[in-house]
């Protein structure tokens, strides 16, 4: 489901930043990143982990902006061959990550727009709406996303590719975890699954994927607000 997409974005990206910020692993590879970057590289690989699924004409995504993602989910699902084909590949992935580094690194305002609607995504997957009142869900959604443009407009987002590859990634290794998998290797027909979790929105999902997925949110954050980074905890325990 939509929420467990967004955690998992976020999480992947928390836990593999500090890995990609490490100049004796990756050497000249390596991406340097602050808090704040840190914090919106989240941002944008949550919403991100929600783009597979734009293939979904009636999925929750579809409903972020009205007419204009309804349109434009229905498009691509014709395109993609229906859910889960072309768009739940890791040439989608890919292609979706150099396509957000390019609108960052050089097309501004296009970036900033498709920041909005990153954000848009990743509000509308966590589920926080006002039951009944479409409207004003959707407002609460394009203030939000207006509201985290306007934050994270200053940042060097050379990274964002990074991010959003990483996000779509998520939540491919998500999908192939229940029933029908996913076409991996597209266009290649090779439908890819390890059923862990037997049905979507079922009690594995919502009693043990979301809560553990949302302690390891709250951990990983925690780390990056004071400036510290979990995995190094270990390395620091006496060893006699």
């Amino acid at each position: 489901m939509g929420q467990t997409h967004v955690l998992s974005g976020a999480v992947v990206w928390l836990a593999a930043a500090p890995v990609l910020s490490r100049e004796e692993l990756l050497g000249s590879y390596s991406v340097p990143l602050s808090s704040s970057q840190l914090i919106a590289g989240a941002v944008v690989a949550a919403g991100a982990a929600l783009l597979p699924d734009i293939d979904h004409p009636s999925g929750r995504i579809a409903n972020t902006l009205g007419p204009v993602t309804k349109t434009l989910c229905r498009w691509v699902s014709r395109a993609a061959g229906g859910h889960r084909q072309a768009t739940h590949s890791l040439l989608f992935a890919v292609a979706m990550g150099v396509l957000m580094w390019a609108l960052a690194e050089y097309v501004r305002y296009g970036w900033w727009a498709a920041l909005f609607i990153l954000v848009g995504f990743g509000l509308r997957g966590l589920g926080l709406d006002f039951k009944g009142h479409e409207f004003w869900s959707g407002l609460k959604d394009c203030l939000a996303a207006g509201a985290a443009v306007y934050l994270m407009h200053d940042l060097d987002m050379g990274f964002a590719g990074i991010a959003v590859t990483l996000g779509c990634l998520a939540h491919l290794l998500g999908d192939c975890l229940t029933p029908r998998g996913c076409l991996l290797l597209w266009p290649i027909p090779w439908r890819m699954e390890t059923v862990l979790v037997p049905r979507t929105d079922g009690r594995v999902e919502r009693l043990v994927v979301v809560p553990v997925l949302t302690c390891a949110a709250i951990v990983l954050t925690s780390g990056v607000l004071v400036g510290d980074n979990p995995f190094l905890w270990f390395e620091r325990i006496p060893t006699g």
